[in-house]
C-alpha cells in the first residue's frame, strides 16, 4: 500500500493538521484500516477506494483516529483531494461517499482547495457542571453542534484565552461525545482572521487538534450570526496552527485551504 503523509490546511510543510492518505482498490476489514490508523497516529487517517462510474460519488472514504472511525473530518478529506489532484488519480471536483453523505472537494485557480459540508446544527445549552474548572476558563456561550460533530462549541472571553487554555482533559471527556470547540473573536481582524479557535477531543484518542475542518462547521455559522458576514477566516490556534475560509450557505459550510504533501512511501505490513 502507498501511504502520503499531507499537512492540511497549509501552504507550507509542518504546520497544519497531518493527515495519512491511502489510495486503496477497496477496503480491508476494519481492524486492519483501524490497526494502520493506530500506527500513523496522527488525528486522522483516511483510506479511499474508486467507485464504478455513473454513481452518485466518485470514491469511497473513511476516517480513523488512532482509536476510532469518525463520522466526519475535514482536514483528512482535503488531504485526499489534494493527493488525487496532484497524482491525476482525479480531475477537477471530486465527491466521496462518506458516512456524513456525499461530500465533494473542488480544486481553485490558487491551488486551494474548497470543501462542501454539512453546517452543523447548533442549539444552545446550559453549561454544563465542571466544564469551565475542566477548561480553565469561564463559558460565555455553550452551543451543542450536532451528530455529525459531537462536540460541545463554547464561546470565551478572547483570543487570549482561548491561546492559553491548559485543559484537564480527563474533566473535559465527560461532558460531550468527542470533544470540546473553545473559541474567541479574533483580538485583531488585520491580521487576516477573524475568531480564533483551539480543538481538545479526548474521546477519540486525540488531546488537541491542530487544525479541525470539521470544527468549522460548527464556527462559520456561530461567527457569521455575530459579526454579520458569510465569509470568514478562522485560525486555529495551536502550536501547529492553520487558517480555514468558510463561506455559510445556509445548511452546507464551504471549507477552503492548501494542503501540502511531505511524505509519499509505502506500507509494508
Amino acid at each position: 500500500m502507498r501511504i502520503r503523509i499531507v499537512d492540511a490546511f497549509t501552504d507550507r510543510p509542518f504546520a497544519g493538521n497531518p493527515a495519512g492518505v491511502l489510495l486503496l482498490d477497496a477496503f480491508p476489514d476494519d481492524d486492519r484500516l483501524q490497526r494502520i490508523a493506530l500506527e500513523v497516529n496522527h488525528s486522522e487517517t483516511a483510506f479511499a477506494h474508486r467507485l464504478p462510474a455513473g454513481g452518485e460519488a466518485d470514491w469511497a472514504l473513511r476516517w480513523f483516529t488512532p482509536a476510532t472511525e469518525v463520522a466526519m473530518c475535514g482536514h483528512a478529506t482535503l488531504a485526499t483531494a489534494h493527493v488525487l489532484h496532484t497524482t491525476g488519480a482525479h480531475e477537477g471536483p471530486v465527491r466521496f461517499a462518506t458516512r456524513s453523505g456525499v461530500l465533494t472537494a473542488t480544486p481553485r485557480e490558487d491551488g486551494s482547495i474548497t470543501l462542501d459540508f454539512p453546517t452543523a446544527p447548533l442549539t444552545p445549552v446550559a453549561s454544563p457542571a465542571g466544564v469551565a474548572e475542566a477548561l480553565g476558563a469561564e463559558p460565555r456561550t455553550v452551543l451543542d453542534t450536532g451528530p455529525n460533530i459531537g462536540d460541545l462549541l463554547v464561546e470565551v472571553a478572547d483570543e487570549e484565552t482561548v491561546r492559553t487554555l491548559a485543559p484537564d482533559l480527563v474533566a473535559l471527556a465527560s461532558h460531550s461525545e468527542r470533544g470540546v470547540i473553545a473559541t474567541a473573536r479574533a483580538e485583531d481582524p488585520a491580521r487576516g482572521y477573524d475568531y480564533v479557535s483551539r480543538c481538545f477531543f479526548p474521546n477519540v484518542g486525540i488531546d488537541e487538534d491542530p487544525v479541525t475542518g470539521s470544527a468549522h462547521t460548527a464556527l462559520a455559522p456561530f461567527w457569521s450570526e455575530r459579526l454579520g458576514r458569510s465569509d470568514l477566516t478562522g485560525l486555529q490556534a495551536s502550536s501547529r496552527a492553520g487558517r480555514v475560509r468558510t463561506e455559510l450557505r445556509g445548511e452546507r459550510t464551504l471549507l477552503s485551504g492548501h494542503a501540502v504533501t511531505v511524505i509519499d512511501g509505502e506500507l509494508l505490513a
